[in-house]
Order: structure tokens, then C-alpha cells, then sequence
């Protein structure tokens, strides 16, 4: 089956077209991301904006002719976070499937979990039996995904993402150490409240995926231009990862933007990013993580074609 995936999310829309079989083999086709914001301001106001609205519908326009060019025998848009919580979410979910002729819907955080898990351990056959945790730091909300022989033993969506935390405590620019603390104590808050203690022990090795993972691995490497094959099972101990930040957190927007391996439209929020993904790695006391770019676009695709599915 050739399936289509968009993925509407608080800060980037994303498209995967893909050749999928009941193996779960899949040949990406086509892939692209855009840095759309449309969970701007929603964590303040309740409801999605019309101006963040135009900003996916433009992307989306492009999108729909890549997918009919590539005759998609299913057409998908899964949507997260920022339209879980915005009074005009439906609405906004009924003009896509008008407009696009997209099976578009609200996904739960659950089940952004699962798919989200099932895309990241995708590739990993020989690596099921260990204990993993699958992070994914959105725009939104974070998942927090453990499991192991492809069964999800513990998740939970986070209300901490790198838009609405930096909306909450990132105003200075630089961000001043009096904001990066309260947006620490505030996710650390956060996790300590939501996620048992007994789920954070045993948990061998973390999977990080979505853009925050992903810069920090290109910012890394300087990568310039982004290469998914080098970022795709990078790995970055925590020691490396709070200099990053550190790095990121004492320049100024503009000079934010120039940094190789980051591309200019996650600037304004890969700090908040980097904080978040920290203080998950300290909660569950690993040492680092391991990038991918296997994620939800992936699980989505596996899951819609019938290749695969999770418990």
C-alpha cells in the first residue's frame, strides 16, 4: 500500500508518503517538514489562531500535490497537542478533510504514544528485549514511551512542550538563568507528578525523536546541510547535551539562527528543547540518548497499512 501521512503538530507539519507491505518493509517516497507553529498562542488564548492556521494551510498545499502526484491509495493526517487543547480543534479537523480529502482526526495522547513507539522501534528487531525509553519532545505535549519486545509498558503525554513552555518562561533574549530555572522547575514538576518512580528505574537506553533530538544531534555534528543518515542513530551523552544548551541558552535569537546543523525556524525554541529532553534523561537517570528519525510518521504509515501494530 502506498500510504500518505501528515502529521499536524504544535510547531512543524510533517508529510511521509511511503511503499509500505504487510512486512513491514517501507520505502519512503517522499518526506518533508515545516516549521508551522500553529500551537502559537493557544496555550494562552484556548484556540487555534488564524494566522498559525494559514501557516499549515500553505504548507498543506504543497503537500496535497506531492501526494496526488505519488497517487496515495491512503491519504492520513493525524493531529496532536496544540489541537487536543485549542475550543476550534473539530473545525479546524473538518476543513482538512473538505479541503484535502485527507482521513484526518485528533489522535489521544495514548495513542501518539503508541504510534510514536511502534515508528521508533521499527528498525530494531535484534534490540526489543531491552527495556527502552522512547521520548518525543513536541511542540505541545512530550511522550514519554517505555516498552520492550515491541509492548508498551508505560506512557504518558506530558503538558510541557518546547512551544508552550517557551510562550510560559522564555521572554529575555537571551533567556536570563531566572527564566531557565522556573521552565526547569516547571517540567521538572511536571514529570515528578506523572511519572511514577517505580517507571523510572530499569529503563536501559533512551530513543529521542522530533526536531528538538534531531537538532541537537545535527548542531553536533554542524551539519550544514541537515543529512538524515548521519542524525538517523546518532548518539549524545547528557554531559554533551547540557553544553549544547548551555551553548544555545547564551546567544541571542539572531546569532540562534546562524547556528550550524539548526535550522532558522526551531531557533526560537530549541532551548526550551533542550531543558525538556534533560530533565527527562535526569528523571529516568540515563546517560544520554540516541536520535532517530524514525517516529510517528512511520507508525502511522506501518499502522494504517496493516504492517504492524502495538499492544
Amino acid at each position: 500500500m502506498r500510504v500518505a501521512v501528515v502529521d499536524i503538530g504544535t510547531n512543524s507539519t510533517r508529510l511521509l508518503v511511503a511503499d509500505v507491505d504487510r512486512a513491514g518493509r517501507l520505502r519512503e517516497l517522499d518526506r518533508r517538514t515545516e516549521v508551522t507553529r500553529l500551537g502559537e498562542g493557544v496555550d494562552a488564548s484556548g484556540s487555534l489562531s488564524s494566522s498559525a492556521v494559514a501557516r499549515v494551510s500553505k504548507a498543506l498545499d504543497g503537500y496535497a500535490q506531492a501526494i496526488d502526484e505519488l497517487a496515495a491509495d491512503a491519504r492520513i493526517a493525524v493531529l496532536t497537542s496544540a489541537v487536543r487543547d485549542s475550543s476550534n480543534g473539530e473545525q479546524f479537523v473538518a476543513s482538512l478533510r473538505e479541503r484535502y480529502g485527507l482521513e484526518a482526526r485528533i489522535i489521544t495522547g495514548e495513542e501518539e504514544a503508541q504510534l510514536t513507539f511502534l515508528g521508533a522501534m521499527s528498525d530494531r528487531d535484534a534490540e526489543h528485549a531491552t527495556a527502552t525509553l522512547v521520548i518525543d519532545v513536541g511542540g505541545g505535549s512530550t511522550e514519554l514511551v517505555v516498552g520492550a519486545l515491541g509492548i508498551v509498558s508505560f506512557h504518558v503525554s506530558l503538558q510541557v512542550g518546547v512551544v508552550r513552555q517557551t510562550e510560559r518562561h522564555l521572554h529575555d533574549d537571551p533567556p536570563s538563568p531566572g527564566e531557565l530555572g522556573a521552565l526547569r522547575r516547571d517540567v521538572r514538576t511536571l514529570i515528578e507528578r506523572d511519572v511514577p518512580a517505580a517507571e523510572r528505574r530499569g529503563v536501559e537506553r533512551a530513543i529521542a525523536v522530533a526536531g528538538t533530538a534531531t537538532s541537537l544531534a545535527a548542531i553536533d555534528q554542524a551539519l550544514e546541510p541537515y543529512d538524515r543518515e548521519r542524525v538517523h542513530g546518532y548518539r549524545l551523552d547528557i554531559v554533551t547535551t547540557r553544553l549544547l544548551l548551555a551553548r544555545l541558552a547564551a546567544m541571542p535569537l539572531a546569532e540562534r539562527r546562524e547556528t550550524r546543523g539548526l535550522h532558522p525556524d526551531r531557533a526560537p525554541t530549541i532551548v526550551a528543547g533542550a531543558l525538556i529532553l534533560i530533565e527527562v534523561l535526569e528523571a529516568f537517570g540515563l546517560g544520554g540518548f540516541e536520535a532517530s528519525e524514525n517516529d510517528i510518521l512511520r507508525g502511522a504509515a506501518l499502522r494504517r497499512a496493516g504492517a504492524a501494530s502495538t499492544a
